[in-house]
């Protein structure tokens, strides 16, 4: 498990999320044209497919993933991880363990694919506060921590938003407090590697 290759999108898994849901309209759709043209069921094959792909967009994601995320903590507390840090954000999962120098990763889009690893795999810890424009128009959007686990960058947002904040802003500083601490997190437990 230590060895393996950081993986942060399952394309199986990415396209069967957007494109089953479709292929089931398309077949209720068919069913329903072809053998039922007017009446309730047809009414039932059309609708009922589109609000349970739109429930599943919605929903469904987030519902797997918080499920992997807790099944994820128990193993890593069955198998004695100390989880000294965890870091939740909207796409994955960073869990810590300063003592013994180990990560802990699990993303969004890869929710059935866990990741510990030694810290050391881990390399050019950074800060970005996503800081652009100039005078009155400099702000931010997005403040997140990055790292390298071999050649995959990895990053964490600690903050986002749809609109542009002023550096000095409370969102933006909390987003870049969050980010130095889990750099200074990711930094010690580099250097507790075993």
């Amino acid at each position: 498990m230590e060895n393996q290759k950081i993986k942060k999108i399952n394309f199986g898994y990415l396209l069967g999320y957007i494109f089953v849901p479709i292929i089931l309209c398309a077949i209720c759709f068919t069913i329903g044209i072809i053998f039922f043209p007017k009446g309730t069921m047809a009414v039932i094959l059309f609708m009922v497919p589109v609000f349970v792909s739109v429930m599943w967009w919605i929903f469904g994601g987030n519902f797997l993933f918080k499920k992997k995320r807790n099944l994820f903590e128990a193993m890593l507390d069955k198998e004695g991880f100390k989880r000294n840090q965890t870091f939740y954000a909207d796409g994955s999962m960073i869990v810590v363990d300063i003592e013994n120098g180990k990560i802990g990763a699990l993303f969004f889009w890869n929710p059935f694919q866990t990741f510990v690893l030694p810290a050391n795999r881990i390399t050019n810890v950074r800060v970005d506060d996503g800081r652009s424009g100039s005078g009155f128009m400099e702000g931010s959007s997005r403040v997140s921590f990055l790292f390298n686990v071999d050649d995959v960058k990895i990053r964490v947002n600690t903050f986002t938003s749809n609109q542009r904040w002023r550096m000095d802003s409370d969102y933006i500083l909390t987003g870049i407090s969050k980010a130095d601490l889990m750099v200074k997190i990711l930094e010690e437990a580099r250097g507790n590697v075993k």
